[in-house]
């Protein structure tokens, strides 16, 4: 089976390393929007299917020797309350956003989207983090020294932020990571 992961997170591909996958890294960059009165839980999956889109039609185009493959894509959201909190767009909007997670329950969710000619699986994956009160010095701390500025909900949870501010996890860890991956491949397996 060959697999094409389409995604640019360096998380999901050492994901599928350590489940050693093999798959090729082809990505086709796309808007990431979503219909205003999508629910949530719909929005990692609308976004997900329109990456594997992409760069199906991108495969099509620029690489027919992978036109078999299957496709791979995710996308990854935090959503407090009922507010996805997406990428910080800087500094201050980073420390901004661990500050109204501190303390608090949040969910993340991961649309995964699998693709291949003839065949399409769908599916988000949630899982429920709380993370203890944070110091504004923590917090400040965690994002000069690690500039979570590409991670949704500002944080990345195998890092510093997540071994001393996470209280609990309930679900599946990787999934906070960017990619359920024993689901994934339990999908693979009996799917493709």
């Amino acid at each position: 089976m060959s697999l094409i992961l389409a995604s640019q997170s360096p998380r999901r591909k050492q994901l599928l390393e350590w489940a050693e996958i093999d798959f090729t890294v082809i990505v086709k960059s796309t808007e990431e929007n979503f219909p205003a009165d999508l629910p949530i839980q719909e929005v990692p999956v609308f976004i997900a299917k329109e990456k594997a889109l992409a760069v199906k039609k991108y495969i099509a185009e620029e690489y027919p020797e992978y036109a078999e493959s299957n496709i791979l894509a995710a996308d990854t959201v935090v959503v407090l309350g009922d507010r996805i909190i997406g990428k910080p767009f800087d500094r201050i909007d980073a420390i901004s956003t661990l500050q109204s997670l501190s303390g608090k329950r949040h969910s993340v969710i991961t649309g995964v989207v699998l693709l291949s000619e003839t065949k399409e699986v769908a599916f988000a994956d949630i899982t429920y983090v709380t993370f203890h009160p944070l110091t504004d010095e923590q917090i400040i701390f965690y994002v000069d020294k690690y500039k979570p500025y590409d991670k949704a909900g500002a944080y990345a949870i195998q890092e510093w932020i997540g071994v001393v501010g996470i209280k609990s996890i309930e679900g599946d860890f990787y999934n906070v990571m960017g990619l359920p991956v024993s689901r994934v491949v339990k999908a693979l397996r009996e799917n493709f």
